[in-house]
């Protein structure tokens, strides 16, 4: 059988980068404290053409690092667990029940976002869902506050320095104030999750003109997502994949996420799907069994992988396509 050992990061607990806990070095000796880091940041800002007074405001959420942030990401605990496992716990009774109510409630505007990017209202309804939990789970932290802490405690501070001074952009840009940037610990933002870098390559607005809020306006939410997805190269009118069952005869060496092979190769080795017809026309896929013999399989098609760019994880994107298709 196999397994995954997956990390927890904030609301997204998948593709995370593994940590490794071990001390720093005092950096208030070794850089002159945190108040001349943050008065560096200020200065670069300000000489990058950001608001001195929107700078200091800002900053002034960080007066200190934020040692629940360093202790989140210092020992993010460790899960060991099969896709079945993984599946309960993500795919509820709740999460069903919450995600059908929630998107019945916006089924006229996610269609329209839907048809004005060609993705499915399924894939934006599932990130949506899992990242989170249809727009009730931001996360508690002010962005800059973690940023601004990542960036001084020196694990990735090259990374977060540079996330530090995007998210400052960001709030030059008027979409939201500094005490309403909220998300992760690790400074991913609002209900899509949105590191400011993807906010800034991918955040839209809906309709379009304004400035993306991620964070309270639905239409910007649902069309930031789809936005990802289709400049990810989201294939209209394709499904993501669906569950097959896969005869023992056939070696799991043969499956995995790269083995796309024809579907009449799939058909001639007795795979066959379990709705009794492939619900699409996708020319190829590739078929996964993530637990091993016995366990539940899927054939994949492109669209599987265009979620994973999102968050690159088998089981997130299984589990974004059945929440998905469940709810919408």
């Amino acid at each position: 059988m196999l397994r995954r050992t997956l990390l927890v990061c904030g609301v997204a607990a998948l593709g995370c980068s593994r940590a490794v806990a071990r001390p720093s070095p005092p950096r208030e000796k070794v850089h002159g404290g945190y108040a001349v880091f943050l008065a560096g940041v200020r200065r670069q800002a300000v000489a990058q053409g950001l608001s001195p007074a929107l700078v200091t405001r800002a900053l002034a959420l960080s007066p200190h690092p934020n040692q629940k942030v360093l202790q989140a990401d210092r020992h993010q605990p460790e899960f060991t667990l099969t896709w079945a496992q993984y599946k309960a716990r993500v795919l509820t009774e709740k999460k069903l029940s919450d995600g059908l109510e929630a998107t019945a409630r916006r089924a006229d505007l996610l269609g329209q976002i839907s048809r004005h990017y060609g993705v499915s209202k399924g894939a934006i309804a599932g990130i949506w869902g899992l990242e989170s939990a249809y727009g009730t789970r931001m996360g508690t932290y002010f962005v800059i506050d973690a940023l601004a802490t990542l960036a001084y405690d020196g694990r990735r501070s090259a990374f977060f320095r540079a996330e530090l001074f995007k998210a400052l952009h960001i709030l030059a840009q008027g979409a939201v104030a500094p005490a309403g940037m909220m998300g992760s610990y690790a400074g991913a933002m609002g209900q899509p999750q949105f590191m400011p870098s993807a906010y800034e390559r991918y955040a839209a607005s809906f309709p379009a003109g304004g400035r993306g809020d991620i964070w309270h306006n639905e239409g910007d939410v649902f069309a930031s997502i789809a936005n990802y997805l289709a400049r990810c190269d989201w294939q209209d009118g394709q499904p993501w994949g669906e569950e097959v069952i896969v005869p023992d005869t056939v070696d799991q060496a043969l499956l995995g996420r790269g083995a796309v092979r024809p579907m009449a190769w799939w058909v001639a080795q007795g795979v066959r799907p379990r709705a009794g017809s492939f619900v699409g026309s996708a020319p190829e896929g590739a078929v996964i069994r993530p637990d091993g013999p016995g366990g539940e399989a899927f054939i994949v098609y492109h669209n599987f992988n265009v979620i994973r760019r999102y968050n690159p994880s088998d089981f997130y994107a299984l589990g974004v396509g059945l929440l998905g298709d469940a709810i919408t």
